[in-house]
């Protein structure tokens, strides 16, 4: 299960009712954030994001709206009780960027641990039970978007369990995944199960001029959450240039990758009304919503 909230949907700079681009998702009482702008711990407080169970931070790339809020995050964490020791991700340079931030920050309650991830290769790592795959954009500047997996038990079927004599006992263990011996015999949760079921898969990505590979890196998404700056499609060769996607592309790798469902974000400061396209990108995608801060779902 993931608990998911998009803290911030603002790009390039914060506005007085906009927070810069964040998402925050839980799991198992951990918490990870992508992204972390100006103001960042102020987005999170504000929409109940407890900043002391983030374990782990992901950087898409290394701009100003993506990384300036680091200092004020990592103190707010430290004085909100965080201990242990906080990973963070990024591609080619988030070393040299985290470290620098955090000159202004030199006694923390908690370690940080900097891992810097390939951008010409898809790259993969755990977060707890959780596949994290690290996807290249195609920005300006080294730039990463994230799929998350969450492989899911089968179906339970007690009455197979009955059928096979397996005692109630043994059931918790079988349905999480183990296997136990009764009577001589070994069981797994195949055995008492009807079905496998599909994993969970939420993707992330922001900061991308269109490329074919997007609607690949998606495929199957139960949530694609991903960039417009603006409703538009006068933009489109504007944001070429600038090495970013409007609602209308997005909308296509939503539908391309047979995503379920889409969330659009990181909008232009000069998009000040970015739900004034929502007929006509539901046209292209129907079940998309062009996300505010604080939009939420559980992923289940």
């Amino acid at each position: 299960m993931l608990d998911i909230c998009l803290a911030g949907t603002g790009g390039m700079k914060p506005l007085p009712d906009r927070f810069l681009t964040g998402l925050w998702l839980e799991h198992d009482g951990y918490g990870l954030l992508i992204d972390c702008g100006e103001g960042m711990q102020v987005a999170l407080a504000k929409h109940g994001c407890k900043t002391a169970k983030m374990d782990t931070l992901l950087i898409t790339h290394i701009h100003a709206d993506h990384i300036a809020g680091l200092p004020g995050l990592l103190l707010t964490a430290g004085n909100g009780g965080r201990c242990g020791v906080l990973n963070i991700y990024g591609p080619k340079g988030t070393e040299k960027a985290v470290r620098s931030l955090m000159c202004i920050t030199p006694e923390l309650a908690f370690d940080v641990k900097i891992t810097e991830l390939t951008h010409h290769e898809i790259t993969s790592f755990k977060w707890h039970d959780i596949t994290v795959s690290a996807l290249p954009m195609r920005h300006k500047v080294p730039c990463l978007g994230y799929r998350f997996t969450e492989n899911r038990p089968p179906v339970f079927d007690p009455q197979r369990a009955m059928e096979l004599g397996i005692p109630k006992m043994y059931w918790k263990l079988l349905h999480s995944g183990e296997t136990v011996e009764h009577e001589g015999k070994t069981y797994s949760s195949k055995d008492i199960s009807k079905e496998d079921r599909a994993p969970l898969i939420l993707t992330y990505m922001t900061d991308t001029v269109y490329f074919d590979r997007l609607s690949e890196y998606a495929a199957d998404s139960d949530l694609l959450i991903c960039e417009g700056m603006y409703g538009s499609d006068e933009y489109i060769p504007k944001m070429k240039d600038k090495m970013h996607l409007v609602y209308s592309q997005a909308a296509y790798i939503a539908k391309k990758s047979a995503s379920k469902r889409l969330w659009l974000t990181h909008y232009s400061p000069a998009n000040e009304n970015p739900k004034k396209y929502d007929k006509t990108v539901k046209e292209y995608f129907p079940d998309i919503t062009i996300s505010r801060d604080g939009e939420r779902l559980t992923l289940k």
